[in-house]
């Protein structure tokens, strides 16, 4: 029987790593692929983005609402 961790292993991001960086020792990662920009913040997809600037900013606004 797969456990959760299995299960979110399994799902990884798949394309290009535009920006790999931590912020306040927050892993962040930015990847493109054939939908847009991908933002994860913590092992943990954020969203979708059209441009890497969005994706950015975004990544910035949910930092700033962690800590």
């Amino acid at each position: 029987m797969k456990d959760f961790k299995d299960i979110r292993e399994a799902k990884k991001e798949t394309g290009q790593i535009v920006f790999d960086k931590k912020i306040n020792r927050i892993p962040v990662k930015i990847v493109k692929d054939a939908k847009g920009f991908t933002a994860y913040v913590d092992g943990d997809k954020l969203d979708t983005f059209r441009n890497e600037k969005d994706a950015k900013r975004g990544i910035d606004t949910i930092i700033k609402e962690l800590t």
